[in-house]
């Protein structure tokens, strides 16, 4: 196990004892009492610990996506009935992952709303928030480690410079994990969605099938099935393991962008806790409902609440770029 994933593991069983903290919307760790300072002092400084970091480190969740139109998770709004329409019409789901775990009667409805689903993240371009991101960070030496798995920043980014620790939506894997295989599932998602045309089921010879024991296929992600946690799955962790311990040394800044109160302990939470191990690290934290500073890493960091886009929007314009 790496470094980094074994911090998340602490972390996580760490947080059990918490649980009823973070349902509640906080955090169990003390933060700082100093006031934050106002909005346009703080792009200042946002820009300012970019231009003194050596290195970046951008731990990025859902928030992020979200903020650039991503929103269509969690609630029956404007982008979820653009792409899922005709499902809310049908089942009334409230958001994208309602349908996930619906009880589906045949696997070809089950696929035609995956398909769906994975097809509304593959085929949607790059999201302004992660344009504007790439702006800021692109002359510093840095490394993605996300939560998400959109693949927003593989269509920015190659493989070694993003670790997409909770999947990808890009790859299928066996339902049953009898392999340690995951293979391509962007031309067989583009069928389906060729072959379903404007009903909600695929035909049934599109139903993605393993190709070891012809069991169902599934999305290779974290959330709403057998997720295989194999060779790639290592190497995400192994990525971002290695990239920390070639920079520790360096001033390195953790920029952490949209995590909620669900699975804190696979970024805010280690970012706190190396930020305060590393002495030459700074910390930027930027979300939309909390405003989380650590007590300990006060002097070498900031957080601010506010929208996403917003903010990366500013500080994009305060550094000229």
């Amino acid at each position: 196990m790496t470094p980094y994933e074994q911090l998340v593991v602490q972390l996580t069983n760490q947080s059990f004892r918490y649980q009823h903290v973070y349902r509640q919307g906080g955090t169990p760790y003390r933060l700082t009492e100093k006031e934050p300072l106002p909005y346009e002092e703080q792009i200042k400084a946002f820009a300012h610990m970019v231009e003194q970091a050596d290195c970046i480190l951008v731990g990025a969740a859902s928030g992020l996506s979200a903020a650039g139109g991503g929103d269509f998770y969690y609630e029956d709004n404007e982008s979820y009935r653009a792409y899922f329409g005709k499902f809310a019409e049908k089942y009334g789901f409230q958001g994208a992952f309602a349908g996930m775990m619906h009880p589906w009667e045949t696997a070809e409805e089950r696929w035609g709303y995956l398909a769906t689903f994975l097809n509304t993240t593959l085929s949607v371009p790059v999201r302004q928030p992660y344009v504007d991101l790439d702006a800021v960070i692109r002359d510093k030496e840095f490394f993605i480690l996300t939560t998400n798995q959109d693949t927003q920043f593989m269509k920015l980014y190659p493989w070694d410079k993003v670790a997409e620790i909770q999947g990808d939506h890009r790859f299928f894997q066996c339902q049953h994990c009898c392999t340690d295989e995951v293979w391509d599932a962007t031309e067989p998602v583009a069928k389906m969605i060729e072959g379903m045309g404007e009903g909600l089921a695929v035909p049934a010879d599109l139903v993605p099938r393993c190709p070891h024991c012809g069991g169902e296929a599934f999305p290779w992600v974290r959330g709403y099935g057998n997720f295989l946690q194999g060779e790639l799955y290592d190497e995400q962790y192994r990525k971002v393991s290695d990239w920390l311990s070639e920079h520790a040394q360096e001033k390195v800044l953790f920029i952490e962008l949209g995590v909620g109160r669900m699975t804190p302990a696979f970024i805010q939470e280690p970012f706190w806790a190396l930020v305060s191990q590393l002495p030459q690290a700074s910390y930027v934290g930027i979300n939309n409902v909390t405003q989380f500073l650590p007590e300990v890493i006060e002097d070498r960091g900031i957080a601010i609440r506010g929208d996403i886009a917003e903010v990366l929007t500013d500080v994009r314009a305060e550094m000229g770029r």
